[in-house]
């Protein structure tokens, strides 16, 4: 009896204890404001930071202020339970433009390819600093960009390309504004970026007055619209697909000047024939599909193959982009 009465008092405890024991613990997602994610169990948190236990790192402890966003994770996030999704500063590149993901204050990275060398700095929160040059030093292009977060899947940033022609070509200099919009994050993102882009180079002009000529130097302005459309998708740890585009619409007309002068032997006299003739403006465009193998943390791979289309035709470079990813 006594025995049945003990077997009694200690079922409900058990079945509390195995209750307990098997309801889940709530999964959260936890993203930072350089993007990275990290998937787990909230341990402990206060004001000041957050402690969260993932499969992939243990016990990692997250201060609040570098902390966007904290939710509970859905369906499609307890498939990945304990993951921890980098923030991969390669991810804010494609193989020529850029998005508005950030790189982090502190970061720098080194992309390398067959034309030059490219040294991008995060040196603020959402503000990163970079230089761009090919392997003669000519032209060289210095760049900033500011992003601007808007929630867990969409970023803007605004950015500017400043350059010249540095030794070879002193009188030549450009610059570009632009802005970018990106849906996603460094596993998967969709960018649209637009801008302006503006030359200004001296040339040298030959003008005859009889037998005799002058030199007339003056400034050339030219500028046009662009705009380009890219995303990338991770669909492994080590393997992501990459497209790229840059296209230049066709606006307006150009207008430019021919000297047809000649000597007239019969007369011996210098004959002046300038003509002005008037054109559309071609546009082009470039659309760079490829492939990038994530090595390991610090470095990647990339590669393809760009298609050219210009005056109605369709055209392929058979010379691979090649480039390389380095963080410094």
């Amino acid at each position: 009896m006594i025995f049945v009465l003990y077997l009694a008092s200690i079922t409900p405890s058990i079945a509390q204890e195995t209750s307990a024991e098997q309801e889940p613990p709530t999964i959260h997602v936890i993203t930072k404001n350089d993007g990275s994610r990290f998937v787990g169990e909230i341990l402990f948190q206060d004001a000041r930071e957050v402690l969260i236990k993932t499969e992939e790192l243990g016990e990692v402890y997250i201060p609040r202020h570098e902390i966007r966003h904290i939710r509970e994770a859905t369906a499609e996030d307890l498939l990945k339970t304990g993951e921890f999704t980098p923030a991969e500063i390669f991810a804010t590149r494609y193989f020529i433009t850029t998005n508005g993901l950030p790189v982090e204050k502190g970061e720098t990275y080194m992309l390398m390819s067959l034309l030059g060398p490219d040294f991008q700095f995060g040196v603020g929160d959402n503000l990163g600093l970079g230089v761009l040059t090919t392997w003669i030093g000519t032209p060289l292009i210095g760049s900033i960009k500011y992003s601007i977060p808007i929630n867990d899947e969409l970023s803007a940033g605004l950015g500017l390309l400043l350059g010249t022609g540095s030794w070879t070509w002193p009188d030549f200099a450009l610059a570009l504004p632009y802005g970018v919009v990106t849906w996603g994050d460094r596993i998967r993102n969709i960018n649209f970026s637009f801008g302006y882009g503006g030359v200004t180079y001296k040339v040298e002009e030959y003008v005859f007055h009889g037998n005799q000529s002058t030199i007339n130097r003056r400034r050339e302005n030219e500028g046009n619209f662009l705009i380009s459309f890219a995303g990338m998708a991770k669909v492994s740890r080590n393997f992501s697909l990459v497209f790229d585009s840059f296209i230049v619409p066709r606006t307006g007309t150009i207008t430019e000047t021919y000297d047809y002068s000649y000597w007239d032997p019969n007369t011996g006299q210098y004959v002046e024939d300038i003509r002005e003739e008037t054109r559309n403006k071609y546009g082009i465009a470039i659309f760079l599909p490829g492939l990038r193998f994530q090595t390991n943390p610090n470095s990647a791979f990339q590669f393809g193959f760009a298609g050219v289309r210009a005056e109605g035709e369709t055209i392929g470079v058979p010379i691979p982009m090649v480039q390389w990813f380095r963080k410094l």
